[in-house]
């Protein structure tokens, strides 16, 4: 009777680990594949002159892409899974995030005056809007743009199901000449897409990678972070600074209000300043000092 017992312990212990293994085993793959196809996406934008070797370097790209067409084939458990870089629910508006039209790319780029080096990823899709890093982080990715916002929420670059989603902007931002656009991001707990953002929490990280790097699809950018802070989503009749819904300063009034509540609520002081007619980009992921708490990056672009 008892030998029957510890086999029925047994049996529902193996059964409960399995259930538990299961999902860790989900995300593990999730992840690698995630990593497989950001390194294929970025060997596509190496310089034309480049030649890879027919040794180690071609067999990997040949089990990158392989495992890449695999990825595309859409897994059905993922679809709308809630994941921790949910990074930005004021952008949705209440509305489910659908598929995009076959003209969800907004204005059509000038092809003629593409860069070489993002040419080949253009004609993969036409959503990219540039190319986005930080130096000796993860953070080296495509950044798209679409007609629906919440569209790349929860879909790759190849438009299929995926938690890990895609950087992106919203349709409205002017990357061209508007006087701030905002970059979105999950905050993944692999440390992928922005789940490294955080870590200019500290202000030794900051001094270490002061600078970051966005190419639109037509010149090379450089950047220098100008505040760090931990800001949130407010009500719509909340009265606060909304970092979110600054994309443009017409008049100096307008710019002193961005810049001065930037500076005022930074983490620390980074010796960077602006004035008006600069222009920035903004990083913005989820934060869990608050509910619906973001941390936010803004950074002054380099003449």
């Amino acid at each position: 009777m008892k030998n029957k017992r510890r086999k029925t312990v047994k049996a529902f212990l193996l059964v409960g680990l399995t259930v538990c293994l299961i999902p860790i085993g989900q995300a593990y793959v999730q992840s690698a594949q995630h990593r497989v196809q950001q390194e294929v996406l970025r060997e596509m934008i190496v310089e034309k002159n480049v030649e890879y070797s027919a040794g180690d370097v071609g067999v990997q790209k040949e089990i990158s892409v392989s495992v890449l067409e695999n990825q595309r084939e859409p897994d059905a458990e993922n679809s709308g899974e809630e994941t921790a870089g949910e990074p930005d629910a004021e952008n949705v508006g209440g509305e489910t995030a659908g598929e995009p039209d076959a003209e969800s790319g907004g204005e059509t780029a000038d092809e003629s005056q593409i860069m070489e080096r993002y040419a080949d990823l253009y004609e993969e899709n036409k959503d990219l809007a540039g190319w986005l890093s930080i130096e000796d982080t993860k953070i080296d990715y495509p950044v798209m743009q679409s007609e629906d916002d919440a569209y790349y929420l929860h879909h790759d670059f190849y438009g299929q199901d995926s938690k890990y989603g895609c950087l992106y902007v919203k349709a409205q931002a002017d990357l061209d000449a508007g006087t701030n656009f905002i970059i979105y991001g999950h905050n993944m707990k692999d440390g992928s897409m922005f789940g490294e953002l955080d870590l200019y929490g500290k202000e030794s990280f900051f001094k270490e990678h002061p600078s970051i790097s966005f190419d639109t699809l037509y010149e090379e950018r450089a950047y220098d972070i100008i505040a760090v802070f931990r800001s949130q989503v407010y009500r719509a009749d909340d009265e606060a600074f909304k970092y979110y819904q600054f994309y443009q300063a017409d008049t100096p009034e307008e710019f002193e209000d961005f810049y001065d509540s930037i500076k005022e609520l930074s983490l620390y002081d980074t010796g960077v300043e602006a004035e008006f007619g600069d222009s920035f980009l903004t990083l913005s992921t989820c934060a869990y000092h608050v509910q619906g708490g973001r941390l936010v990056v803004v950074a002054k672009r380099r003449e």
